[in-house]
């Protein structure tokens, strides 16, 4: 028996947009997995006061978001390529599968050691689902169709970012930190279930070896570009013999990993993808993203506490202005490039809201009001909502078929180490401008106030005299307005890269027929896709 799972060319012409409902059910069940991805790390950062005070082991906090990162990132390539090889359905389950034996594990640590180890399987698992998500996406909807669905996962994404920090403050505070972890398992269950009984894709056959060397080279060379912006500036100084010794590593692992990929039989990021000028510009792109969104993020809820005395517990709401316009931004822009097929207008127009929206948020000061940040963070969205889906659609229209996996696993990359390195670099500037400031308006109870960490708790804050609270409130904006600033610069990047983008019309019109040719030279053909069962 054989069933079919149509992608929308399946079936062109008028009814091309509409979707058999077992595409759709699939499509709810890759929603719940990319939820499980995005919603982690924001749940368990809400727990760890809870995990550090029954665990112990506050030394080696940093490591329980660390270790999963760094898996994450050093895994995302390797699941591309598989699923490439293999076959993206089993190789999907496969990474849900870790994802939750992880998270079990997780919620079973008895201390911090066991925590470090099995976040870091975790973190082998969510390598494989965002990228999972986004290449069976590019299976089953061709692009041209593709870009309806932005506006749903912009929607997971925000409910990730505004709902993560208030379930998991309620989870942690109703059933204790270790529900933190196991509430993965019934949602992770349901999409396993939903997958297996609903998605048919081709079954392949590999006989290709894996690239064992090139992975190991990545993984060297991600996992010290990932050490060095987590421990820079914190752990070691950006000048330390440490540091230094990363970076030497990391450049060299890297340098041989490219040097691989031209001789590999099978390579792990097979080096031609790159040839496409729009494959490499929505690479360069999606590393902007990450380094801006990711520094927002982190900034944004500071600021807002610090200074405009927002409330903590809520925290996630406070980016509701950004999200919000990112979620409507991008379902128009979804919108649009179905019906029309032309996609340009959007990294352009994103390039340019993300610069200006930045350089409004590095005006904010000590007496910005709510309102006017809001707006701020509202053009910034804007911006970002252009940019989210778009950059890996047009990077999957830019390769063939055979390559989706790692086009989607390199984007996801490059968004991530965009994340690593904003999160990083915006965030050594915020801490040598507040340690600066505090020195200047408080002296040395100031600069000892802030010489451990340049972030104080609301409570922190609500306890410090006067004086010392002002300094400290003129410190947050100064640091914001360099990291911002900073931002700002760094998006303009992103919009000069947007100019030389190649318009290749998507494929999927609803006009034309099932067996029309491609468009374009960088256009990949959509067949239905079967599986024998």
């Amino acid at each position: 028996m054989a069933d079919t799972v149509e992608a929308a060319t399946g079936g062109a012409g008028a009814g091309a947009g509409k979707q058999p409902r077992s595409v759709r059910v699939v499509l709810l069940a890759l929603m719940i997995a990319m939820m499980l991805a995005m919603l982690d790390n924001m749940i368990i950062g809400t727990a760890m006061p809870t995990i550090v005070g029954e665990l112990g082991g506050l030394e080696h906090l940093s490591w329980v978001v660390t270790a999963y990162t760094l898996a994450t990132a050093a895994a995302t390539p390797l699941w591309g390529k598989l699923g490439d090889m293999y076959g993206r359905k089993g190789v999907f389950m496969t990474s849900i599968v870790i994802f939750l034996v992880g998270s079990a594990l997780s919620g079973m640590a008895q201390d911090m050691g066991q925590l470090i180890g099995f976040r870091a399987v975790q973190g082998l698992g969510a390598g494989g689902l965002m990228v999972g998500v986004m290449a069976i996406i590019g299976d089953l909807i061709p692009p041209r169709e593709r870009g309806k669905y932005q506006g749903m996962m912009a929607g997971v994404m925000a409910l990730a970012m505004i709902g993560g920090p208030l379930v998991g403050g309620t989870i942690t505070d109703n059933w204790g930190w270790r529900w933190s972890f196991y509430i993965n398992l019934p949602l992770g269950a349901i999409a396993l279930i939903a997958i297996s009984a609903v998605l048919h894709l081709p079954k392949k056959r590999s006989q290709a070896r894996i690239d064992y060397p090139g992975a190991a080279l990545l993984t060297v060379g991600i996992t010290a570009i990932v050490l060095v912006t987590t421990w820079g500036g914190t752990e070691y100084a950006w000048t330390s013999a440490r540091i230094m010794e990363l970076i030497g590593i990391g450049v060299v692992a890297l340098v041989g990993f490219v040097f691989w990929q031209t001789r590999a039989a099978e390579p792990i990021l097979p080096l031609h993808i790159f040839r496409s000028r729009n494959f490499t510009l929505m690479s360069v792109i999606g590393f902007i993203v990450g380094f801006v969104m990711f520094g927002a993020t982190l900034f944004l809820p500071l600021y807002q506490q610090s200074v405009q005395g927002a409330s903590a517990t809520n925290s996630g709401l406070l980016l509701l202005p950004m999200l919000g316009a990112m979620l409507v931004t991008s379902m128009v822009a979804g919108r649009i490039t179905t019906n029309t097929g032309r996609y340009k207008i959007f990294p352009l127009a994103g390039g340019a809201l993300m610069t200006v929206g930045l350089y409004l948020l590095s005006t904010m000061d000590t007496d910005t009001t709510r309102f006017t940040s809001g707006l701020y963070m509202a053009v910034l969205g804007l911006g970002m909502g252009c940019l989210m889906q778009i950059t890996m659609l047009v990077a999957q229209n830019s390769v063939e078929m055979k390559d989706m996996g790692v086009a989607s696993s390199s984007t996801t990359l490059f968004r991530t180490l965009g994340a690593s390195f904003g999160v990083a670099i915006m965030g050594a500037l915020f801490n040598h401008r507040v340690q600066d400031v505090m020195t200047e308006r408080a002296g040395a109870a100031g600069s000892k106030m802030t010489e451990q960490s340049a972030q104080l708790t609301p409570d922190a804050l609500a306890k410090l005299p006067e004086v010392l609270r002002d300094a400290y409130q003129h410190a947050v904006s100064s640091g914001v307005h360099g990291a911002f600033l900073l931002g700002s610069v760094v998006a303009v990047v992103a919009l000069v890269a947007a100019v030389f983008v190649k318009e290749v019309p998507l494929k999927g019109a609803g006009s034309k027929p099932a067996d029309a040719p491609a468009d374009g030279d960088d256009a990949t053909a959509k067949a239905p896709v079967t599986e024998s069962v």
